[in-house]
């Protein structure tokens, strides 16, 4: 079984993040959506927010399951039996802080990291313009999913 793992901080999860998902799904029998806690990290949306935002944007994919984790990735990754990390790519300037981790990945554990370039109608999206576009009272529909909509209307209280 080819096991994949997904990870991010999904601070929201965007359209671009389900894209990647979706299609990664498609290429592994198994892929554990990873959603990263950092204490060194002030996310705007809780771990079991963000986990609950991810769950109900992937009920529709049985091959998908969503997780959490602290440390480092490589040794979530083995705990998963994963073989294989996922990241996506929008531009170069992804690339550079992915290959760079990639190699620290493949060093201390042995782990391949497959790269998946986004659609191209999400390559300016990221869950920080999502944000500051939101709190500014800026319309942010068809950046995320509806329910991922109505909670930062909440947590932005417009």
């Amino acid at each position: 079984m080819k096991i994949a793992v997904y990870p991010g901080s999904f601070d929201p999860v965007t359209n671009g993040h389900l894209d990647i998902i979706e299609r990664g799904a498609q290429l592994f029998d198994k892929l554990v959506v990873a959603v990263a806690k950092n204490p060194g990290k002030e996310p705007l949306f809780t771990l079991e927010e963000r986990i609950l935002m991810l769950e109900k944007s992937l009920s529709h994919l049985s091959n998908v399951e969503v997780s959490y984790f602290r440390g480092l990735l490589v040794d979530f990754a083995r705990a998963e039996q994963a073989s294989v990390i996922l990241r996506g790519l929008r531009a170069m300037s992804d690339f550079e802080y992915e290959f760079q981790m990639a190699s620290v990945n493949r060093k201390i554990g042995d782990i391949e990291t497959v790269f998946m370039m986004t659609a191209n109608e999400y390559a300016y999206l990221s869950s920080s313009a999502v944000k500051e576009v939101a709190s500014l009272g800026g319309c942010v529909k068809g950046f995320v999913p509806r329910h991922v909509l109505e909670m930062l209307i909440k947590k932005y209280k417009r």
